[in-house]
């Protein structure tokens, strides 16, 4: 049976200002719940079959909270949830969420940290140590700023899969190129790093963004990681910030129409299901 189509990156909530104290009054659109069976349905009409849910709140129940939501939705196939890598308790806060079959990486908002090498913490490299021991993958989530600490980082872990989210968030409102795209090619050297094709709308101009404007840093993206290391991720709900679910995929889908069939599937949902080691239930 082949693996079916696979949105490699979308987050689920129940919003409350206190605990997405992110999501700012400029960001309405999102200040509501998002929830699995909102999502259903965008998946279905666009063919989609899985999905996997990332963390959106550095909190161990968030985390608890979307591995139950997989056991009512095993299309659900993944959740990429949080601990704190830093801490003493980090192998014992692993071993718990570990325990369900479902949990399959974990993120920290490393975009959040004001110090932009904070990628070279002893305490934090210790946790994704431990990662390892659980058979878990690393989603690097990263501003341009903070790519030359994450060169660093992922090379210290050959043998540690990881991905990374959102391209780097290249600063495609301004129209800026580099330091982004040089920067990337180097860290696409190394074979343990794959990266989402997501997010990139929510960087660019909400309003006025078109998919000509955005061709380049896909291009460059395909370029420097090849099709076998690059996967589809919506980013829903925060796309809506910029666009539709409908309109998000339309760009990925139009982006990868001079790819073979096989390079398709497997940018759709093949890497992620090798990449993350999903089950997909029929």
């Amino acid at each position: 049976m082949s693996t079916p189509r696979i949105d490699a990156h979308q987050h689920f909530w129940r919003y409350s200002p206190e605990q997405y104290a992110w999501i700012t009054p400029e960001l309405g659109v999102l200040r509501r719940d998002f929830l699995p069976d909102d999502l259903a349905p965008l998946l279905r009409d666009r063919g989609f079959g899985a999905c996997v849910a990332v963390q959106a709140r550095q909190d161990l129940e968030e985390t608890r909270w979307l591995l139950e939501l997989t056991d009512s939705a095993p299309w659900i196939a993944g959740v990429v949830g949080w601990v704190d890598l830093r801490s003493p308790q980090a192998a014992e806060q692993l071993a718990e969420l570990a325990a369900h079959p479902r949990l399959v990486g974990i993120r920290h908002v490393v975009q959040d940290e004001p110090d932009d090498r904070f990628l070279d913490s002893a305490e934090f490299r210790r946790g994704v140590g431990e990662l390892a021991n659980f058979d878990l993958k690393y989603d690097l989530l990263i501003y341009p700023r903070q790519l030359p600490a994450a060169i660093d980082f992922v090379a210290a872990f050959p043998e540690q899969p990881m991905v990374l989210d959102h391209l780097a968030k290249p600063e495609a409102r301004a129209g800026s190129f580099e330091p982004w795209a040089g920067q990337l090619a180097e860290l696409s050297r190394a074979e343990n790093l794959c990266v989402k094709l997501s997010g990139l709308i929510t960087e660019a101009d909400w309003e006025r963004w078109t998919a000509d404007g955005l061709r380049r840093y896909l291009d460059h993206t395909l370029e420097c990681f090849g099709p076998e290391r690059v996967m589809f991720g919506s980013d829903w709900p925060v796309c809506l910030l910029a666009g539709s679910y409908d309109r998000v995929t339309e760009l990925i889908d139009g982006f990868a129409t001079a790819l073979s069939p096989d390079e398709r599937a497997a940018l759709f949902g093949g890497n992620a299901a090798r990449f993350y080691s999903l089950s997909i239930d029929a």
